[in-house]
Parts: C-alpha cells; sequence; structure tokens
C-alpha cells in the first residue's frame, strides 16, 4: 500500500472526524425515528403521531449525547489510562525510551513530544492515544521496551508518531466516544428489562416497546462499530507506511511486527473499543470464522509484514 503523504493523510482523517461527528448523531435520531413509526402501527388504537412523538423526544436524547460527548471527550485520557492498566514512565525511569521519543519527534518536526506511559506487562504492544498536543500519548508495554533493540523500537515509536501526525488517535477517539453511546444505551436496556421485569407485565404493549428500543440501539451499535472497524484496519497500514518513511528501515518495522505478533497479549485490555487502539489486537485471537475478519480491529499482521518487505 503506497503511502499518500503526511497533509494528504491529516486532511482526510480531519474531513472524517467532521463525518463521524455528523453520521452517528444522524444513525441515532433515524434510529429514534424508525422506532416511534414502528410503534405508532403497533398501537394504532391510540392515534399516536409518529412525527410528535419524534420531536418530543430528540431534545433529551440530543442533550444526552452532548453530555455524555463532552464528559467522554474531557475524561478520555483518565478512561484510557485505566482501560488498558498504563501509567506515566519518568524520563530516570527509562532514558533510553525518552531518547528514541525525542529523535523521532525532532526528526518528524513535532513542536511537543508526546507523552510516554508504560503498561507494566511482558508482552509485547503499544499504542498512541490523545487529541492535541496536550495529551498525545505513546504507551508501551514493559515486554515491548525490553524486548525489542533498538532499531526495533524505534520503529514502532515511528509507527505510533505517525498515527499521531495523522490525527489517527482523535478520529478513534472520537468513534470509540460514539459507539460507546450505543453500547451503553443497550446494555442498559437489556439490564433494565431482564431486572425490571418486562416479561412479567401485564401491558405486553409496553414491554414490546421496549424490545423494539432495545433491537434498534443494537443494531445502531452493530452500523458504528462495522464502520469503526473499517478505519481501524485501514489505517494500520498507513502507519507502517509512515514509519517506513520516517526510519527508512521497513524491513526493521517487519522484525518488530513479526516479534510482537508472537505475544501481542496484553491482560489488562478487555475492551474491544480500546483494543483497537494497540499496534496489534492485544485481545485472544479467535481462529477459524471467516466472517469474524469482517469485526477485526487490524488487518492479519501478515499481510502488513509482506508490504513492508516489499517496500
Amino acid at each position: 500500500m503506497k503511502y499518500v503523504g503526511l497533509q494528504s493523510q491529516i486532511w482526510k482523517n480531519n474531513a472524517r472526524s467532521v463525518i463521524l461527528l455528523i453520521l452517528f448523531p444522524l444513525v441515532m435520531f433515524a434510529l429514534v425515528m424508525i422506532f416511534w413509526l414502528i410503534y405508532s402501527v403497533w398501537q394504532a388504537e391510540a392515534e399516536i403521531d409518529p412525527v410528535e412523538g419524534f420531536l418530543r423526544t430528540i431534545p433529551w436524547i440530543a442533550a444526552g449525547v452532548i453530555l455524555w460527548f463532552i464528559i467522554a471527550w474531557n475524561s478520555h485520557t483518565s478512561m484510557i489510562n485505566k482501560a488498558t492498566g498504563s501509567r506515566p514512565l519518568e524520563r530516570k525511569e527509562n532514558k533510553r525510551i525518552y531518547n528514541i521519543v525525542e529523535n523521532l519527534s525532532i526528526a518528524a518536526g513535532m513542536k511537543r513530544m508526546p507523552k510516554i506511559n508504560v503498561i507494566e506487562d511482558d508482552s509485547l504492544n503499544a499504542f498512541a492515544s490523545g487529541i492535541n498536543g496536550k495529551t498525545y500519548t505513546i504507551s508501551l508495554s514493559r515486554g515491548i521496551i525490553d524486548k525489542l533493540d533498538d532499531d526495533e523500537l524505534e520503529s514502532v515509536i515511528a509507527h505510533e508518531l505517525t498515527h499521531i501526525r495523522n490525527k489517527d488517535v482523535r478520529l478513534l477517539i472520537i468513534s470509540v466516544i460514539f459507539v460507546g453511546i450505543f453500547a451503553f444505551a443497550t446494555q442498559a436496556l437489556l439490564r433494565g428489562s431482564m431486572y425490571g421485569g418486562v416479561g412479567r407485565r401485564r401491558n405486553s404493549k409496553n414491554g414490546a416497546a421496549i424490545i423494539l428500543i432495545i433491537i434498534l440501539a443494537a443494531v445502531g451499535w452493530l452500523l458504528t462499530t462495522l464502520f469503526r472497524f473499517a478505519l481501524s484496519r485501514k489505517r494500520e497500514y498507513l502507519a507502517d507506511a509512515g514509519a517506513a518513511e520516517l526510519t527508512h528501515k521497513p524491513m526493521v518495522l517487519a522484525s518488530a511486527l513479526r516479534k510482537v505478533s508472537g505475544d501481542p497479549r496484553i491482560e489488562a485490555v478487555t475492551r474491544k473499543d480500546v483494543a483497537q487502539m494497540f499496534i496489534e489486537n492485544p485481545g485472544i485471537k479467535k481462529k477459524g470464522a471467516s466472517f469474524s475478519t469482517l469485526f477485526a480491529t487490524h488487518p492479519p499482521i501478515q499481510d502488513r509484514i509482506q508490504v513492508l518487505e516489499q517496500m
């Protein structure tokens, strides 16, 4: 895959961020309208106006989405640190890492060096996060620090720096926030129906309405998740190419990825939306189902290695 250039990729990701900010609310509003259309048919004798119902409920839903987004946007750093088990790495703990990140940041023309975090796990993995210069962070597992040589570690860090320079990390955080809204709504409604005893209620139509809401929320979650996965897969190829361009050592990155693929599992990471941020999926891999590739957060690492070896 040919690297399309830094400014071109930045422009594309900025455009995608705007599209995501528009698309996710539109999906939610469309699902709300579908609910009222179906519900009005369901209770035809009540002569419910679906447009009136939509206009009555959408301000509350919009307010909830905006509030959720603001809170998640401002607290994403602590959320990601908690979800990955990462903590700040002090310069005195590892001057080697700081020297590599500083040199690459200068070579890349970055105005500010990203923060550095460490994940106390012997497996090999890394990820970048943040939404601006103040919050950009590169997180490295203890295993990747100890088991890669300087050139390999430099290539991995260059890969993560490319994610930052391309604005991939901001794009992902926006998608994670909105997918989280649908996931939370679906889980909350499911638990409410289970513990609230929807099936035991005498008013079967109210119970059916809640079931309909759950189904529509699940559909929204599925659509936004598939879109997020598509973004995640392509950006890994581009970050690999950007790292090779920055270090001029594509074969070294291929070597690093080969080592990472042998043990990428990070025990602290259980959330799939956070897993997509890593250089390789840190979760337990499932084999055998070709359908699972549709939900893969990363392209096959062997394909990435093959592309690098052809540079």
